[in-house]
């Protein structure tokens, strides 16, 4: 069974720094790429990040580059998040995916429960 688990997530100030941590397990990621989303209260879930496979090619979502770096450890099965100057509008619950379709745009076949972040002013 495929398992993608969050975690890292809390509160933190405006300006401050999170860094997420998504741990993959039930099967070789090989090849797949990964992907960090975030869905803020009545509101649709966003893409953030994603990284290829030979982590040689990333993306992020406009507002979100310069400040957060996608990296992963594929020995480890491990992809992060690192969030710096955060600010009250990234508040969301942050959600990792994995997919085998070399494009950030997906689909993702496998998606993990999530972890809350929430910046304060």
């Amino acid at each position: 069974q495929v398992q993608l688990v969050e975690s890292g997530g809390g509160s933190v100030q405006a300006g401050g720094s999170l860094r997420l941590s998504c741990a993959a397990s039930g099967r070789t990621f090989s090849g797949w790429t990964m992907g960090w989303f975030r869905q803020a209260p009545g509101k649709e879930r966003k893409l953030v990040a994603v990284i290829n496979w030979s982590a040689g090619n990333t993306y992020y979502a406009d507002s979100m580059r310069g400040r957060f770096t996608i990296s992963r450890d594929n020995a480890k099965n491990m992809v992060y998040l690192q969030m710096n100057s955060l600010k009250p509008e990234d508040t969301a619950v942050y959600y990792c995916a994995g997919g085998s379709s070399p494009s950030h745009a997906g689909p993702y076949d496998y998606w993990g429960q999530g972890t809350q972040v929430t910046v304060s002013s």
